[in-house]
């Protein structure tokens, strides 16, 4: 039986694509059940198919499957009921199944509604969606009410059985690794928290479930044998149990995995040894949700945090050479300019490196959705319409759009003019054993200045002067490839290219096989007029494309065009 588990494209485009262009973990552990018990299995991330949309028939016809399971998080349910539409249009045989968080808190709404949909899964999918499977291709509907945790349609009635038990080992679930490739990963599921906004604690509830050390590092194992070096750990609050994540990490270490990757943590549970573990180990980034400078607001959105453990855990973080995020949403309960206020005052005293803004929004799921179906009387069915979410300030009279705006834009402009002081303000511990991490960490941030997230933000100044001062930290640390790169660019764009050729060879001298360090070296050279030196750091990556263009250059300078030429119908082959 031929299996497709879909992950759909969202309504409206993010601000900020990893947001939605990445297949939830689940899928992967759904798929590696399946593949476990013989399932024909495909998994296909939809999130931008519908920029070419005549390929979802295409790809459809061309596979046959008897099962399409669509992974729903909200946003992207019209995506997963547009395919479902044409997947049924193709063949009226093939089954629907809709699960994940999305699907779970509003699995009524769903079979209610779209005729399209044969049966949903709730809660955690994984035995579910084998059993489920099972009964399908036995075409044996008889005792489907036994499956656990599934929802369908009986003579007439939107039927919903028992809830599934949660799996409490999950070191039992197939290691998806085995079978698919993806850089999200997960050694935990739930969350301790009780956040207003969030539907974690009601979709997996408030215990936490640990994988073991032993079957995460096998995961990250196999995935970085698959030539994988970077990794988003997924979880809800990675750090939850110190000694767990300091033996991960010294895991990783023992392994000798050149991997780096990045985590969420809640700021009440970070400390000095945890920090220093996870920087070894090669995490670069931890994402804290703030959400407010405001206790008040803090409180209302049940975020229990103080704001002496905000202020602790970014002056550590950096500390370590790890660049501390910082997730702050608007537009709350009581908000006022004198709460945006208090939000601007706390990011000035904790300067973070990396801040993302969000409007508060409502979900299924969530503490702010059951209270707010209770005060405007609304069902389910509000959903109906083409819309991704409810935006808090839609619901509160006290607010309006264009204040919500003014906030906005009065947060970003006052982070954006402040970020050079915050980079400046920078403070590293000086402990040896950490100089190469800390030049990472300042080569890393310098880029994105000039070629990353902040290269294009009008609102922050003298770009490249920050990213220069960065780089020259970095090299008063250690030798950084990144850092020799950056500088020689700058220098380039100077028209310095004599200075630009210095800084270059002198970081050959460090990475003599840096294809990027060579590159620009080579180009270097070109400027200058120096096109036999050129062709000695171009010919040293004869099988990069970037470098035939270069050669081929260096050659016809030289006047040896039959070089040239051979170069260029190599090109041409290519």
């Amino acid at each position: 039986m031929k299996i497709l588990l879909i992950y759909p494209y969202c309504l409206e485009d993010r601000l900020h694509a990893e947001d939605a262009d990445v297949v939830p973990i689940g899928l992967y552990y759904v798929g590696a059940l399946l593949k476990e018990n013989n399932y024909d299995v495909e998994i296909l991330n939809w999130h931008d198919i519908n920029k070419t949309p005549e390929r979802i028939n295409e790809i459809i016809t061309k596979k046959k499957p008897d099962v399409i399971g669509f992974s729903i998080l909200h946003a992207n349910r019209w995506g997963g009921i547009e395919i479902a539409r044409i997947a049924k249009a193709i063949s009226n045989k093939v089954k629907i199944v809709f699960g994940g968080i999305g699907a779970s808190f509003l699995w009524e709404h769903f079979l209610r509604h779209f005729k399209e949909i044969d049966f949903i899964v709730t809660g955690e999918g994984e035995y579910s969606f084998l059993n489920l499977a099972r009964c399908i291709e036995q075409k044996n509907y008889n005792d489907i009410e036994n499956i656990k945790g599934i929802a369908f349609r009986q003579q007439g009635n939107v039927v919903r059985t028992e809830d599934a038990p949660l799996t409490r080992n999950l070191d039992r679930l197939p290691n998806p690794a085995k079978y698919f490739d993806y850089q999200y990963v997960s050694s935990t599921r739930g969350c301790p928290g009780n956040c207003t906004f969030c539907g974690s604690p009601r979709f997996w509830g408030h215990k936490v479930r640990f994988h073991s050390p032993d079957y995460f590092i096998e995961q990250l194992e196999l995935l970085s044998r698959k030539g994988i070096s970077f990794f988003y750990f997924s979880d809800d609050t990675f750090t939850i149990k110190k000694n767990r994540v300091i033996e991960i990490c010294k895991k990783i270490l023992e392994r000798d995995l050149r991997i780096t990757w990045v985590a969420i943590s809640r700021v009440n549970i970070v400390d000095e040894e945890i920090l220093y573990w996870m920087r070894r180990a090669g995490c670069i980034q931890i994402s804290y949700g703030v959400e407010s400078g405001s206790e008040t607001i803090r409180n209302l959105l049940c975020k229990n945090i103080k704001t002496n453990q905000i202020k602790k855990a970014f002056a550590l973080t950096v500390r370590y050479g790890i660049l501390a995020r910082a997730y702050f949403i608007y537009g709350s309960p009581g908000e006022s300019w004198a709460t945006i206020k208090e939000t601007m005052d706390l990011i000035h005293e904790i300067k973070p490196l990396s801040i993302i803004f969000y409007i508060l929004d409502i979900f299924p799921g969530t503490a702010l959705y059951s209270d707010f179906k209770k005060r405007s009387k609304v069902t389910d069915d509000i959903w109906l319409k083409q819309i991704e979410d409810i935006m808090y300030f839609e619901t509160d009279p006290n607010l309006s759009q264009e204040l919500i705006l003014a906030f906005g834009n009065t947060l970003r402009t006052d982070y954006y003019e402040n970020l050079p002081d915050f980079v400046n303000g920078i403070e590293l511990i000086d402990k040896e054993e950490f100089y190469e991490m800390h030049a990472d960490f300042l080569s890393r941030l310098a880029m994105t200045f000039t070629h990353g997230d902040y290269a294009t933000i009008e609102g922050i100044k003298e770009k490249e002067n920050i990213s220069e001062r960065l780089y020259k930290k970095a090299l008063s640390y250690h030798p950084d490839y990144r850092a020799y790169l950056g500088l020689g660019i700058i220098a380039q764009k100077k028209r310095a290219y004599k200075e630009s050729a210095r800084i270059l060879a002198k970081g050959i001298v460090c990475f003599p096989d840096s294809e990027p360090l060579n590159i620009c070296l080579g180009i270097s050279y070109m400027n200058l007029g120096e096109y036999a030196r050129a062709l000695s750091s171009f010919l040293k990556f004869q099988d990069s494309q970037e470098a035939h263009y270069y050669i081929a250059q260096c050659y016809h300078a030289l006047g040896e065009f039959e070089k040239e030429s051979a170069i260029l119908k190599k090109v041409d082959f290519l």
